[in-house]
């Protein structure tokens, strides 16, 4: 049990889906089957009557050479950049330059099989309705207009795509002959390739010509700065001379001289002051053992050092042998003594002659000195002035480097002129096909087909969309929370001449349609079965009372409901039950037409003129129903009154105590109000509602209106339903699905 529920939990949704599903496909397939048979015979006679085009291709790679002295030649070294550069390539081939440029050169205005219509089944219809049909105009078309046209139709024609992400180009024109689209494909690629020519040497023409203005200004523009600068250094002094660096100021070769021979002063300044300060500080000191360079350069000191040093030699000696205080001993220190003041003399001589050339390189010193400061003076005011000069010599320069970069562009220009190179090429040339391009028969039918299952899906769901009507029990217990009491079949009307069947007395039934007494005549009919099933609701429904009152309403009128109500009555007559059948619908009495049109008295008289009730009543002489007619020779604004009034409460409680049944035929319950005033007297109600026709929406409102004859309906019974369409709304489990094995029980005949 628990197996059961889960499974029926899990998959109740979606088994729904698809029964839904398949439901809808049983409902409109006969649409779709239609609409694909249509649009199949569209597309088979589209496809046999077209006439066959023929497609041309050719391929163009755009791309850059890869042949260096071309490059070098035609500077083009800038590979393509991007996509956008090939989608533009491609939108070249739609300009005006080369469609007319194509018509012009294969005289296209004079080829009738381009210049003339397509002649096909669609195009043909497409003629017929067009505005030139009916009213042609015989003038002549101008040239221009002529040109137009024919750019429209070759455009029309042709396709240029991109293969893929590469840089290769398809360029196809369609046409009815073969040959010819293989001439406009082919001519289409060459008129490209010419286009791109010509646009690169004109490009190229004009660029010549305008680097030839701009060489011209720039040239005047280089030489008069030029002169400007020279200009400047002649008034301002500025002369250059050349040196290692390059050319400089002549003031500033100078300060540069002077710089150098000053430092160099300075060394020999320095060096001749060290010299004197180390002779002097000998002088001063009394050694005569101290080196000089230049006492050692002397001959007179070298001779005088010599002797005193043999002097020393021998006093010592003798000194040692014969005594310090020996003459010899003290005639040879006097020697020594002499040599020493000869060998100092020399130094000062040196001394004197250091200084000298001391005072000489300081004075030089000085000189070069106040020459640097003099010439760092001039410097200086130069270079203020320099910094026009240079402002000056800039502007030539760059006047000097346009002059240079233009004439080279203007020679590269000239040599582009001389080498047309493109960087696009054929790579792929047209060929005439050997078979049409379209119509593709299979491809057309098959696609009509398709489209022709499309279209009809579309009409379809659209109908499926727009089915908001009752087709099954389960929709009436779904949207009303009532129960269904059956269905009855769509009957079709068969009237027997009233003079046929005569009536055996004025107060008898008229049964001359055949409706009005179908379950009398079909006892085992779906008709009987289904009226048997709503007796025995209301006996369930209503227990306790001897004499059950219950009225039949619809919705809408025209649902049939007076029929309901008339064969419900024969239907209790038949078994037995004091039965009486009110038509209570005094707007429109369809029972009183439809079985007692002969009638002059009814219910109208009986509750305004208290007319006795034996003498209205009419007799069904086979079933013994008794029926009450509303006989109405205007309009009765006050009906809603009637029925709710004192009068018809008694006159159903007078007649509870002489029938059984009691059926009331009331009015529809959209419309008016009677309904619900006499419902509150009624035991039960029984609703009718048309099969297919009447609206879920509007019945589900109408109810909610009236709340007592919803509280006491016993059900609703589907009228009017197409037993054969019946099957197209059934579930798995419902009782319309199990229809065909319980049909065996019903007699219709």
């Amino acid at each position: 049990m628990q197996a059961d529920s889960y499974w029926d939990d899990a998959d109740h949704g979606v088994l729904f889906k698809v029964e839904q599903l398949f439901a809808i496909i049983r409902r409109q397939w006969s649409v779709v089957a239609l609409c694909m048979v249509t649009f199949a015979v569209l597309g088979f006679v589209y496809a046999f009557t077209a006439v066959p085009r023929y497609t041309a291709k050719a391929s163009i790679l755009v791309d850059r050479s890869n042949n260096e002295l071309v490059n070098q030649l035609s500077n083009m070294n800038t590979p393509v950049a991007d996509d956008a550069t090939v989608l533009s390539e491609a939108e070249i081939f739609k300009s005006d330059t080369i469609t007319f440029a194509v018509i012009d050169k294969l005289k296209l205005l004079d080829k009738g099989i381009f210049m003339a219509p397509t002649q096909s089944f669609l195009g043909t219809i497409s003629s017929f309705l067009s505005f030139g049909y009916w009213f042609p105009n015989s003038e002549k078309l101008e040239d221009g207009l002529k040109r137009e046209i024919a750019a429209d139709r070759l455009l029309k024609n042709m396709s240029v795509d991109r293969i893929g992400r590469s840089y290769v180009l398809s360029i196809s024109y369609t046409s009815e002959s073969a040959d010819l689209a293989a001439q406009i494909a082919n001519e289409i690629a060459n008129a490209y390739i010419r286009e791109k020519l010509d646009s690169k040497y004109e490009a190229m023409q004009r660029a010549g010509d305008w680097l030839q203005k701009r060489i011209e200004e720039l040239r005047q523009k280089a030489l008069d700065s030029d002169l400007a600068v020279q200009k400047f250094r002649t008034e301002h002094g500025l002369i250059q001379v050349a040196g290692s660096n390059g050319n400089s100021l002549l003031s500033d070769q100078q300060l540069s001289e002077l710089n150098s021979a000053l430092i160099t002063a300075r060394a020999a300044t320095a060096q001749v002051q060290a010299q004197y300060n180390q002779v002097k500080s000998i002088i001063d000191s009394g050694q005569t053992d101290s080196i000089v360079a230049d006492v050692l350069a002397s001959s007179v000191s070298n001779e005088l050092r010599k002797k005193y040093l043999e002097a020393s030699k021998t006093e010592a000696e003798i000194s040692t042998r014969l005594g310090p205080n020996h003459v010899q001993a003290v005639r040879l220190r006097n020697e020594m003594a002499e040599y020493k003041r000869q060998m100092f003399e020399e130094l000062n001589r040196i001394a004197q002659s250091y200084q000298s050339e001391l005072v000489v390189a300081q004075e030089r010193e000085t000189r070069l000195a106040d020459s640097v400061v003099e010439a760092t003076n001039v410097s200086s005011a130069a270079g203020e002035t320099q910094v026009q000069l240079r402002e000056l010599e800039r502007t030539a320069d760059t006047y000097k480097n346009l002059y240079q970069t233009f004439l080279t562009r203007f020679q590269e220009a000239t040599q582009q002129q001389s080498f047309p190179i493109t960087n696009s090429r054929i790579i792929a040339t047209p060929r005439v096909p050997m078979k049409p391009s379209s119509p593709i028969k299979s491809l057309v039918v098959f696609f009509s087909i398709i489209l022709g299952a499309g279209f009809g899906g579309s009409i379809g769901a659209y109908r499926e969309f727009r089915d908001r009507f009752f087709r099954t029990g389960e929709q009436i217990r779904d949207a009303l929370s009532l129960e269904c009491v059956g269905y009855i079949p769509l009957v079709k009307t068969k009237n027997v001449d009233a003079g046929d069947v005569p009536l055996s007395s004025p107060r008898a039934l008229q049964t001359g349609n055949l409706t009005t007494r179908y379950v009398t005549e079909y006892p085992l009919s779906v008709f009987a079965e289904t009226l048997r099933g709503a007796k025995i609701g209301l006996d369930t429904e209503i227990t306790g009372r001897a004499s059950k009152v219950v009225g039949v309403v619809s919705c809408l009128p025209g649902e049939g409901k007076s029929t309901v109500a008339i064969n419900f009555a024969q239907l209790l007559a038949t078994q037995g039950a004091r039965t009486l059948l009110i038509d209570a619908d005094l707007r429109n009495p369809g029972a009183t037409r439809a079985i007692g049109p002969h009638a002059e008295q009814g219910l109208l008289e009986v509750i305004l003129e208290d007319k006795s009730m034996q003498n209205v009543l009419l007799l069904d002489t086979k079933t013994k129903l008794a029926f009450l007619p509303a006989v109405v020779r205007g309009r009765v604004p006050h009906s809603s009154d009637l029925l709710s009034s004192p009068q018809m409460v008694d006159l159903l409680e007078e007649l509870r105590t002489h029938f059984d049944y009691i059926v009331l035929d009331l009015p529809p319950l959209g419309p008016v109000v009677d309904a619900r005033a006499i419902g509150p007297h009624l035991d039960a109600s029984l609703a009718v509602v048309e099969w297919g026709r009447t609206s879920r929406r509007v019945v589900r409102s109408t109810f909610s209106t009236h709340p007592e004859l919803l509280r006491k309906c016993i059900g609703v019974i589907l009228n009017k339903v197409d037993t054969e369409r019946l099957k197209l709304y059934r579930s798995y489990g419902s009782g319309e699905y199990y229809h065909n094995r319980y049909s065996s029980y019903y007699q219709e005949g």
